[in-house]
């Protein structure tokens, strides 16, 4: 699974692929229309998907782990995103028993199981594990 190039962006719905840097910002690729677009650092954060990392008790995992994990269970048993806290907080401690829930919200679990969809969606996910 590559989700090197990938980043979230603060205040910007989805995920986007990184094409190019500045030193103001960043180019980003939109995967709905593939338009490219200029996004200035001093209006928005960005967070690079493999550097996002679940808590846990002890330290903490890596989003491609948990993604992985979530891939290997299949979608039978996953809710929907905007289930409830109980369901989602359930369905996570399946992929991931040793997340520190004081530290992992619930929100966080919501924009997990969105992005593991997208990433499905667009063949990010399966495609990625044959590479490996």
């Amino acid at each position: 699974m590559n989700i090197k190039d990938l980043v979230s962006i603060s205040g910007m719905p989805g995920l986007y692929k990184l094409v190019g840097t500045r030193k103001n910002g960043i180019i980003v690729e939109d995967f709905d229309n593939g338009k490219r677009r200029f996004v200035p650092m001093r209006k928005h954060q960005f967070m690079p998907l493999e550097g996002i990392a679940i808590y846990t008790y002890t330290d903490s995992v890596p989003l491609k782990e948990v993604l992985e994990k979530m891939l290997a269970l299949g979608e039978n048993d996953m809710p929907e995103a905007k289930a409830d806290a109980q369901t989602l907080r359930t369905y996570f401690n399946t992929v991931l028993p040793e997340h520190d829930p004081d530290r992992v919200r619930t929100g966080d679990i919501t924009k997990i199981i969105k992005w593991y969809h997208f990433l499905k969606a667009q063949n990010l996910l399966s495609a990625a594990d044959e590479e490996e």
